[in-house]
């Protein structure tokens, strides 16, 4: 019963976590359309939790084609996939207990 209940919690905090950062690579993406200040301190904010995942992304994978980068489109759907492929199994294992 603890141990189902753990499980639980942990797989809704991952999809939490998920969500949040799914919102985060949004409002990078926007925000590099928008060319806002690069010295206020949410822009900032955003970009340091975003550019280390483009980056890693952007080694692996040619992302940019026609001008535009598509490295916020893959991370997000990694990210969709992570919820609801591990998320739901770690959910579904948490159940059967």
């Amino acid at each position: 019963m603890i141990f189902s209940t753990f499980l639980s919690a942990l797989a809704y905090i991952l999809h939490l976590v998920i969500s949040v950062y799914i919102f985060v690579i949004i409002i990078a993406a926007v925000l590099s359309f928008a060319n806002p200040d690069p010295y206020n301190k949410l822009v900032q904010v955003v970009y340091r939790l975003t550019e280390p995942v483009y980056d890693l992304i952007r080694r692996k994978i040619p992302t940019s084609f026609g001008g535009l980068d598509f490295a916020p489109l893959i991370v997000i759907l990694v990210l969709q996939f992570i919820d609801k492929f591990f998320v739901e199994i770690l959910s579904r294992y948490a159940l059967s207990f």
